[in-house]
């Protein structure tokens, strides 16, 4: 399969499960809910070292908030279930709660269970908060602050996600790769139900669950880097390639992965140094999922 000469590879991304909450974060106008979106999902990259896997999923124009004002929906994933809970108390409670003008509003699909974390930060009040609903089947904690009312919702849900969708590529130089790599992103954003949890939703340093050192769960998948290609046997990199880059993709679903995968290849592919397309795996030995290229693309 080749789109615009881009030769793609058939394979497949490896994704698994994980535990998801998605948090619609509103503000006074929207460059400052994306503002407050990024603190809020900041250090939650990877699983190896990061305490989550978060990103920014979608922006809503103030006509779909519950406050009618500016929103930016992130979701925060983690591999355990306490670990959520922890994750957005401390999230919520210290990125959102502190940042001027923000309240913050569960919009978890079809959720599990749910956490009480706005009954537990209403407590900041010191005993003037208060407690407002069901409004549109929300019960609300309104919490005193400095900049205004600080609007809470009283509970946040937990669903299972996928997380793990990539996608790799090769371009001739560092120009075309971050060039195609950002414009994927920027793309991906308009998919709901799916977000890039590296920085920029760029991932310049691809690893593979294994290393030579004890200890390590993770080490550089050397087989896609360019700058050592000569001295591994079984390299990926094209000759011609000084630049790889991946792009990883969670969501809510194995569809709402799969779809921004395809989004991003579809773009990547429209610009001129992209190569080749692949995805990272591990012969199944990593999740349950596999989402293939060519399916996806068909």
């Amino acid at each position: 399969m080749e789109i615009n000469g881009v030769a793609i590879d058939d394979t497949f991304a490896e994704a698994f499960s994980m535990h998801m909450n998605r948090t619609l974060i509103t503000a006074y106008e929207e460059d400052w809910a994306r503002i407050t979106a990024q603190e809020a999902t900041g250090f939650a990259t990877s699983i190896i070292m990061s305490p989550a896997e978060a990103g920014i999923e979608y922006i809503l124009s103030p006509e779909a908030t519950p406050d009618r004002r500016p929103g930016v929906r992130v979701i925060f994933a983690t591999s355990k279930k306490e670990t959520l809970e922890q994750q957005l108390n401390a999230r919520i409670g210290q990125c959102i709660l502190t940042s001027p003008t923000a309240s913050a509003y569960d919009s978890t699909p079809d959720p599990k269970d749910f956490f009480p974390i706005g009954r537990q930060l209403a407590m900041f009040g010191d005993g003037h908060q208060i407690k407002k609903g069901p409004i549109d089947g929300r019960i609300l904690w309104l919490v005193p602050r400095m900049s205004g009312t600080f609007v809470v919702q009283e509970n946040f849900g937990r669903t299972k996600g996928v997380a793990g969708g990539n996608i790799i590529y090769f371009c001739k130089d560092l120009g075309s790769g971050m060039t195609s790599g950002r414009a994927a992103v920027k793309a991906i954003e308009k998919v709901e139900g799916a977000y890039t949890p590296f920085p920029g939703g760029l991932v310049g340093s691809g690893s593979k669950p294994s290393s030579r050192y004890k200890g390590l769960v993770a080490s550089t998948n050397e087989r896609y880097c360019p700058t050592i290609r000569a001295k591994i046997p079984d390299t990926e990199v094209p000759r011609d390639s000084e630049f790889v880059m991946e792009i990883v993709i969670n969501g809510l679903t194995e569809e709402d992965v799969g779809a921004a995968m395809a989004i991003a290849i579809k773009e990547v592919c429209s610009h001129d140094g992209v190569l080749r397309v692949t995805a990272g795996n591990f012969g199944g030995k990593l999740g349950k999922y596999q989402i293939h290229l060519h399916d996806i693309l068909s």
